[in-house]
């Protein structure tokens, strides 16, 4: 029932994507597609198995390669649709510039015998570029050779691309620029804490440094008075799903039995208590860096309680440690407590505990296991093993960290990618973590809400921070690796011969 209403929502979103698609034309239903060819396979999967037919393992594994190949063309013919799309407004848009000009023959031989000089005001002032004439030239006077040496200027979006020669480190020039920049121009009229324009320093597709010019309006907008009442919705949703999840754990459902709300609501909290310091490790981290988060949008699921939650930045970021840092700093707060109650209920582990869970229950983490081996020692021999609350409630908090720290889109784990390797990778990290998410969904449920959570939700890449040139330090790098490998090891089970050798069932 769970697996087909999951079908039909993830069919709903399809159409509503055709719906949003259709009136951007070819570019618009050529990226709608794309969205298609990836879920297709699950699709068709799980729309078999609710019918009773079930594909092998061969059949599935063709049908997401395939997929995952076309999902990689069309995005190589969408990037080619979007260029071929600029050009033709670009082009439009000088000939009807053209065509309104006056018939003088005098300014006609002029602008013939004018060579072309890609860095004027006259490339930049038509309708696809709206920033002032006077503040062009007062953004072009701040570059230098001892800054940013610029050669050409490109109309972007609502503002400019500038290409050049850096000739400074990425921070420092950046920095001065922006000084110098706010300093003749001046701030926003809406909100003169802001900068009327904001400079980007990026790396171009050529792989050489590029400045973006965009005006403070372009900035992340701080949440609606609807989408604030939709974050608490959310949670109280979330609330009541920890404890159905409490109810679960102790053989009850908690809806048809509300007046045993004293024994589920420790555990719930237990859960609740994880999702929060989660949430305050990020804003911790934010508040250090003057960014401003939105509330935390938690996604409720009736197996673990909730699988986090989704947070946006309503600020641009200066560099991509802020990044790196803002978004461990949940998943590492949120592990730790975690880990702590793991290790915690297992030290209190007696026979009698509350919880009485088969050998086997062990072998679903390489993790779990490995330190359950070292705590409980011989009790692993036995059929079944006697533990305290707060192993439980500790390894949904290691699995909600882990499915966060997935290198995935908006997730912190995709986050952390970015702020590392760049977005390059963090694209390629994606597409990987909604495969390997199709194929382990096949053995587990838990696997496809969440693939579907990523897809629909997450799979878009943070938006890029001022300096996107300087990379986080060997440190962050250290970090970020070893938080990817403690989600492996936390999601991945341990085989039956490496169980064997712990001593982990008989």
């Amino acid at each position: 029932m769970i697996t087909a209403i999951t079908v039909l929502v993830a069919l709903g979103f399809l159409g509503l994507g055709f719906y949003r698609a259709r009136p951007l034309g070819k570019l618009g239903l050529v990226a709608w597609f794309q969205s298609v060819v990836l879920i297709s396979p699950w699709l068709l999967f799980f729309s078999l198995s609710v019918v009773g037919i079930y594909l092998n393992f061969v059949s599935v594994l063709f049908l997401f390669l395939f997929s995952t190949g076309l999902y990689i063309y069309l995005g190589k013919q969408l990037r080619s649709l979007a260029q071929t799309e600029a050009l033709t407004q670009r082009a439009t848009a000088i000939a009807d510039e053209q065509n309104s000009s006056p018939s003088d023959p005098a300014s006609a031989e002029a602008s013939v015998s004018e060579p072309a000089n890609p860095v004027t005001v006259a490339a930049i002032e038509d309708e696809m570029v709206p920033i002032p004439a006077d503040d062009l030239k007062v953004i072009q006077s701040i570059f230098g050779i001892d800054t940013f040496f610029v050669t050409e200027t490109i109309p972007y979006q609502e503002g400019v691309i500038l290409r050049g020669n850096l000739r400074g480190e990425a921070d420092a020039t950046l920095a001065r620029l922006s000084e110098q920049l706010q300093a003749k121009v001046g701030v926003s009229e809406t909100d003169p804490a802001q900068p009327r324009y904001r400079l980007f320093l990026v790396e171009g597709q050529d792989g050489k440094p590029v400045v973006i010019v965009l005006p403070s309006s372009r900035d992340p907008q701080p949440s609606t008075l609807f989408q604030k009442g939709m974050a608490v919705m959310l949670l109280l949703a979330t609330i009541a799903a920890t404890l159905e999840t409490g109810g679960l754990m102790l053989g009850f459902d908690f809806f048809t039995a509300p007046n045993r709300l004293a024994e589920v609501l420790p555990l719930a909290a237990g859960l609740l208590s994880v999702l929060a310091v989660h949430e305050v490790g990020h804003w911790v981290m934010a508040k250090r860096y003057q960014v401003r988060l939105s509330l935390p949008f938690f996604i409720p699921t009736w197996q673990i309680g909730s699988f986090g939650a989704i947070t946006r930045f309503e600020s641009v970021l200066p560099n991509r440690s802020t990044l790196f840092d803002i978004a461990i700093a949940g998943p590492a707060a949120g592990g730790i407590l975690s880990l702590v109650m793991l290790v915690s209920g297992l030290l209190l582990s007696h026979k009698g505990s509350l919880f009485q869970v088969p050998t086997e229950f062990f072998q679903g983490s390489i993790l779990v296991g490995t330190l359950t081996r070292v705590v409980l020692q011989e009790s692993l021999q036995e059929s079944l093993v006697d533990v305290h609350p707060l192993v439980i409630l500790g390894w949904l908090g290691l699995v909600i960290t882990a499915l966060n720290l997935l290198p995935a889109g908006q997730l912190d784990g995709g986050r952390i990618v970015q702020a590392i390797y760049g977005r390059k990778i963090a694209g390629r990290t994606t597409i990987g973590t909604i495969v390997i998410l199709g194929l382990a969904s096949i053995v587990n449920p838990l696997a496809l809400y969440w693939a579907v959570v990523v897809l629909f939700l997450q799979r878009e890449l943070e938006r890029p921070s001022q300096n996107e040139l300087t990379e986080p330090n060997d440190t962050r790098a250290a970090l970020g690796l070893l938080a990817l490998f403690l989600t492996i090891v936390t999601l991945l089970p341990l085989t039956p011969s490496l169980a064997g050798r712990l001593g982990i069932g008989s």
